[in-house]
């Protein structure tokens, strides 16, 4: 008998094209519905159909929000699919797929089969092109889920497809559910897993969901994008719910016009977002620097996925802190948050919008593909502390919208809200917004944005350490790793090891180096070749940290990936 318990990574793999999405989708939504945590990410080729996708998923008796190398069951929907994960597979790992689906690695014997034949079950259930429900309701019927949660959630979910489709796929259902409780009942497979009835009324969402959904908590009432992975789902997102939350959503024709219309936006007194990947936003930074002349703000999503060029489109990678760093020409100030996982992905986008508003900067919402594309259940947000505070004033005869003040933010008028007139342009001006070349005032006007830093700088988060304070090691991380490394850290269970993530990475807080001067080794990891981050910190702090560990080709780290590599770091 093979026992799987606690914690189980189900990995199903296709051509793409074949719905595995949909898999992932139903599959997730049917566990969480029944009680279980769940977490999925996806990886995925830059092609329509062709090529090798996979997407794995976890169940846990505890909650799970982190990617993990393991494979217990192989889900293979086509032939030779599974060659693409041959690094994955184990002894430990079960094939459940049709025989004509298993390639020869599982064969020689290096993984244990279990011969389901999808195909046929659906063929007999009714239609041959369900194959994807039968293996998903397989592994329902090994975790004994309550059929009629399976019902009911096809029912709902195929419910503009009429009642043809729907009961269909119930039929493939019923036959897929068979034959994973088949083989429950025979012993050959056994799963323990704990479930938890308050799971039910979790929601499952992803980075993107998130990210959308805090712009909307946020106030946000424009956005403005070009369609470019991973960013597009927050575009979508969006776009669905316009009418709900009187959102204008405009698919531009290109990313300059989205960041100037969203400039627009923000300047007639709308809370503008632009959604972008790391091309995109290339196009969007004259319009980055427009905003920091102009005082405007503006709150940009920029998902980042593996350069230069065009380079891996579909993949994950935190390679553009850098980029968002130093884009634009000339100085102005601005603050980037990094989201590590779907709460902090709602919360920050939330908090850009008011920061924004309130320095009248630039503020970055930076994620990846990893962090956009990954679903798992969270509990629903507390919406109890949340208001939208707009800055804008209203403006009176004699209005200056650059008057100069102490702080350096100037009353934010908006066209027709008051008797002054709002004047603004790109180049330096004086206080009125008139256009200048007196050097003097120019002096001025430089150090009146550049105040903007100070403000932004008391308002940075302060980085989270997770852990015990009394530490002698400590890693370092920022955005999506965060889930990750605190996974690895509970796998080493190292008294002496702490974890300091940064959902801010600039402006840094104040206490940064004191953390930093704590330890006796400090350990960077970061997903890309150069570890911007770390590099920042010494820049900033002047504190480097000498041990780095990074990855680049294209996928998150795995929990065992980090644990492994701190362990080969300490002489473990």
């Amino acid at each position: 008998m093979i026992l799987k318990k606690n914690d189980l990574s189900i990995v199903l793999c296709g051509e793409a094209g074949q719905g595995l999405k949909t898999v992932e989708t139903v599959l997730t939504g049917i566990l969480k519905r029944d009680g279980y945590n769940v977490f999925a990410t996806e990886e995925y080729m830059s092609r329509v159909r062709g090529g090798v996708n996979s997407t794995s998923i976890r169940v846990s008796s505890d909650p799970v929000s982190a990617y993990v190398h393991k494979i217990d069951i192989l889900i293979p929907l086509d032939k030779g699919r599974t060659k693409h994960l041959s690094s994955r597979i184990t002894k430990d790992t079960v094939v459940m797929g049709e025989a004509a689906n298993i390639d020869e690695k599982c064969e020689h014997g290096t993984c244990q089969i279990v011969n389901i034949p999808y195909s046929t079950l659906a063929e007999q259930a009714g239609n041959k092109l369900y194959t994807n429900i039968v293996a998903v309701s397989a592994v329902c019927g090994l975790l004994t889920v309550d059929f009629n949660v399976i019902s009911e959630y096809l029912n709902k979910f195929f419910s503009t497809k009429g009642g043809k489709i729907i009961q269909e796929n119930i039929a493939a259902a019923k036959s897929g559910y068979a034959a994973g409780k088949e083989l429950l009942d025979s012993g050959k497979l056994k799963v323990n897993i704990g479930k938890n009835k308050n799971i039910s009324s979790q929601m499952i969402l992803n980075g993107a969901d998130a990210v959308a959904m805090g712009a909307i908590a946020g106030g946000c009432n424009f956005i403005s994008a070009y369609p470019m992975s991973p960013s597009t789902e927050v575009l979508v997102f969006l776009s669905e719910h316009a009418r709900e939350f009187g959102i204008v959503a405009e698919q531009a024709e290109d990313e300059i016009s989205a960041m100037n219309m969203a400039l627009g936006a923000w300047y007639a007194g709308a809370r503008a977002l632009v959604s972008t990947s790391g091309g995109g936003f290339a196009l969007m930074v004259e319009g980055l620097s427009l905003a920091g002349m102009l005082e405007m703000p503006v709150v940009i999503h920029l998902a980042q996925r593996p350069g230069p060029a065009t380079g891996l489109p579909t993949r994950t990678e935190q390679g553009e802190l850098n980029f968002v760093l130093r884009a634009g020409h000339g100085e102005f100030p601005r603050a980037i948050f990094a989201p590590g996982n779907i709460e902090e992905a709602f919360y920050l986008t939330q908090k850009a919008f008011d920061l924004a508003d309130k320095c009248q900067s630039p503020v970055f919402i930076l994620t990846d593909q990893y962090l956009i594309d990954s679903d798992y259940n969270v509990p629903p947000f507390d919406l109890s502390k949340i208001k939208v505070e707009k800055q804008i004033v209203q403006t009176a005869s004699g209005y200056k919208r650059y008057s100069l003040l102490d702080k350096g933010i100037s009353p934010r008028g908006v066209p027709g809200f008051g008797s002054g007139l709002v004047g603004v342009d790109s180049d330096e001006h004086d206080e009125e917004g008139h256009i200048t070349e007196d050097l003097l005032l120019r002096h001025k006007m430089v150090d009146k944005r550049m105040k903007k830093l100070e403000l932004l700088k008391n308002d940075a988060l302060e980085p989270t350490l997770i852990g015990s304070e009394d530490y002698k090691i400590l890693l370092v991380g920022w955005g999506s790793t965060r889930e990750i490394i605190k996974e690895a850290m509970a796998r080493m269970d190292r008294k002496d090891t702490s974890f300091l993530h940064f959902s801010q990475v600039y402006p840094l807080h104040p206490r940064t180096f004191e953390y930093l001067d704590k330890a006796v080794k400090v350990i960077a990891i970061e997903n890309n070749a150069t570890t911007q981050f770390a590099d920042l910190i010494k820049l900033i702090t002047g504190f480097e940290i000498k041990d780095r560990i990074h990855e680049f080709n294209g996928l998150p780290f795995s929990a065992e990936d980090i644990v492994d590599s701190v362990e080969e770091i300490l002489g473990s």
